[in-house]
């Protein structure tokens, strides 16, 4: 009988759960929300940039203590829904809440915007755990790479699409005049208490809890086995501690893990400091950077596409390997932009290269041109990383061995944010700090070479 390669309504509805919750990392954590914390609120984009690295540390740590045992937990219960939608709805207060973030002390004190920044990450995590978990239930073997880079791309064409809505709606009126601008700011939004800024918490909440609604009614779960949670979390302490210690028999997946831990934090921060970075150094503000992260966005939609045919053209270890390779070469050209330098050359500020409003400067559009390429690349490694671990895990311990995929993620989730932190606060320097991450790709992306990659399936 030949393999099923159809991307049915269970794949289509697990791929937009990312449709669903991944805009936050978008609008929230790279190209409005952060940078809004670092510049307005805390009012220091240095302080900003290591302030906002301690919170991530800190999730990071929880996260990497606590999110293996959630997936074993989750495997010995069967059912994985129950506890995502707990996660999700405690994600979507923890973003809300924020919208309560002004300068000055005048809403939430910042070690409470702290709190829910950490707690939104432990949790963003936690429902990446029991998604992923999901995912060989709802795609079999000949599709699944497909299905592993359609969510990515659904969520990037999501986050363009609320992108591009906070755009002409709350950041363009009032600044440009165009016909089809509307004079101010929609919903009566503020632009002198930053509400255009902070309604992307409002908006992502509420979008991710409409568009999470039908992965719980259509992507098939396992059936239940009856273990309540609090007895499955004791038991399953010990199955993470005995899946560990016995990891030397399954020495490729742990030498898998062990790169992913390092190039995936490299990943994550520069998703975290991209945003922060770019408006620190290059001062682009509102406009610039959701015009930024819109045109980033489009491009990471096509990582997400093209990933799993990639995956397929030259094999899932290889695929990974090249895409971790582009996204460190063009992280270092990335940091060799600023105002008055290319490459690390000085370049006379301010000089434009063609008449626009916008990305005027040479270093400007290089910067841009490599973080378009880094949007691609960035993407594709995700999906492709997601496929090869779901190929390389022992049937039967999917959840536990994507709770360690996690904790491959984030137990070293403390030292990128920290590395950021460190460089930043040593040499006031936010391209010193958004360098440092380039160790972790190329220790990542080294480890990976010596992976035996899964065999074949058919296509």
């Amino acid at each position: 009988m030949p393999v099923r390669a159809v991307i049915d309504r269970g794949a289509w509805s697990w791929a937009l759960f990312e449709w669903a919750r991944n805009p936050w990392v978008l609008l929230g954590t790279i190209y409005v929300f952060a940078p809004y914390i670092s510049n307005v609120v805390i009012g220091d984009p240095v302080r900003g940039q290591a302030l906002i690295a301690s919170w991530h540390t800190t999730a990071g740590v929880i996260i990497a203590l606590t999110s293996p045992f959630l997936g074993a937990a989750t495997d010995r219960m069967g059912r994985r829904k129950p506890l995502l939608a707990v996660c999700v709805t405690a994600l979507a207060l923890f973003i809300a809440v924020k919208w309560w973030a002004l300068p000055n002390d005048a809403g939430l004190p910042l070690w409470a915007i702290g709190f829910f920044t950490t707690a939104a990450g432990v949790a963003f995590v936690y429902t990446e755990v029991l998604h992923n978990a999901m995912l060989t239930r709802a795609a079999p073997p000949a599709v699944l790479s497909r299905v592993s880079g359609l969510g990515l791309a659904l969520g990037n064409a999501a986050s363009v699409l609320l992108l591009v809505f906070v755009l002409v709606t709350m950041a363009l009126p009032g600044q440009v005049a165009l016909p089809f601008l509307p004079d101010a700011p929609m919903f009566g939004l503020d632009p002198a208490q930053h509400e255009p800024s902070r309604v992307v918490t409002l908006i992502c909440a509420a979008w991710m809890i409409v568009f999470t609604i039908p992965i719980f009614l259509y992507t098939p779960d396992l059936t239940t086995t009856g273990e309540r949670f609090g007895d499955a979390l004791r038991h399953g302490v010990g199955n993470v501690i005995r899946t560990i210690l016995k990891l030397n028999q399954y020495r490729n997946v742990a030498l898998f893990l062990i790169a992913r831990m390092l190039y995936a934090d490299g990943k994550t921060a520069i998703l975290i400091f991209s945003g922060v970075y770019a408006s620190g150094v290059m001062g682009w503000e509102l406009l610039e950077m959701l015009s930024y992260g819109i045109l980033l966005s489009i491009f990471a939609v096509l990582g997400g596409v093209l990933s799993g045919w990639f995956d397929h053209a030259v094999g899932l270890k290889r695929a990974v390997v090249i895409e971790i390779g582009v996204t460190l070469l063009c992280l270092i050209f990335m940091v060799s932009m600023s105002p008055e330098s290319m490459f690390f050359l000085p370049v006379a500020p301010g000089v434009a290269v063609w008449d626009s409003p916008l990305f005027a400067t040479a270093p400007e559009l290089a910067y841009l041109g490599f973080a378009v390429i880094i949007a691609i690349s960035i993407t594709a490694a995700y999906g492709s990383s997601r496929a090869l671990m779901a190929r390389l895990a022992p049937p039967g311990m999917e959840g536990e061995v994507f709770g360690l995929y996690a904790l491959a993620g984030s137990a070293t989730a403390w030292l990128a944010p920290g590395l950021v932190a460190f460089f930043t606060t040593a040499y006031q320097s936010l391209r010193a700090g958004f360098a440092s991450i380039a160790l972790l790709l190329f220790a990542g992306v080294t480890l990976l070479l010596f992976v035996k990659p899964p065999p074949a399936q058919g296509k």
